[in-house]
């Protein structure tokens, strides 16, 4: 098992699509560090750019322009598949195995211990789903079961990209505390990067949240969220939330888009 969370850092980072009639430019001059065990949300509107930040980061995507180191190198597959972790909107199961099968793929891919299994499931809860297939599970019990399945390999570093997303908005406020609970019980804090619509999800999980502007996506804000840990549903109603809300509502105004990077 790793012993250690992964730093990262983006120097410059800019990404040019050109597989279309026009180049179409997803971020520019991105400059971003992420310490080891920080968990970090980036905000911002539908198509600025933040998917593609993220698979910049877990090295599926090379960008056009910047540096981009994980953990002092630069990211790649073979890193990716062993020591980064990927949960997305889509749980993309496969249907011909159940939940147990989903969850120890990885560890067959990568030749780990298969009995790590049944610790992951009562880790997500999922214990008693071990032999249902994705098509029994409700929406939040499959996205349990990909993050099971990506927290198998014990990554060092987990991106994740709206996983709750397409949730019904109760699943959603249970499976954001769920995802809090699993990463403050873990016996090291990994990385996580973790992108998402809503301010509240952000808030209630993160150390950090990032603000990228419409495209191409530039960072406009850098805030620091000074919430206690261990953090509970009751905190939504605290004061000091309430003004963290707002001052991302405020960060998230198109009129705000394209000023200077704001931290706090």
């Amino acid at each position: 098992m790793a012993k250690v969370s992964f730093h990262v850092s983006l120097n410059s980072v800019s990404h040019v699509f050109t597989d279309g009639r026009l180049p179409l430019r997803a971020l520019e001059d991105i400059f971003l560090t992420v310490p080891a065990g920080q968990f970090v949300s980036v905000l911002g509107p539908s198509g600025c750019g933040k998917s593609t930040l993220l698979r910049i980061i877990g090295g599926l995507v090379r960008p056009s322009s910047g540096g981009v180191e994980v953990a002092g190198d630069a990211p790649n597959r073979a890193q990716a598949t062993r020591e980064i972790g990927f949960v997305f909107q889509d749980p993309a199961l496969l249907p011909w195995r159940t939940v147990l099968g989903n969850v120890t793929l990885p560890l067959e891919v990568t030749g780990r211990r298969r009995e790590l299994a049944p610790l992951l499931l009562r880790l997500t809860g999922l214990s008693e789903f071990a032999d249902y297939y994705p098509h029994q599970l409700s929406g939040g019990m499959q996205q349990r079961t990909a993050l099971a399945r990506a927290l198998a390999i014990d990554p060092a570093l987990l991106l994740m990209d709206e996983p709750f997303g397409a949730l019904d908005e109760i699943t959603r406020t249970s499976m954001r505390y769920e995802l809090l609970r699993i990463w403050s019980a873990a016996e090291r804090r990994r990385t996580v990067i973790f992108v998402t619509h809503s301010i509240t999800e952000a808030l209630v999980l993160s150390d950090r949240v990032v603000v990228l502007s419409g495209q191409p996506g530039r960072i406009v804000a850098d805030i620091e969220v000074e919430l206690e840990r261990p953090r509970t549903p009751e905190i939504e109603r605290s004061s000091a939330f309430l003004d963290y809300t707002d001052y991302l509502r405020e960060m998230l105004n198109p009129s705000r888009m394209q000023g200077p990077v704001v931290s706090a």
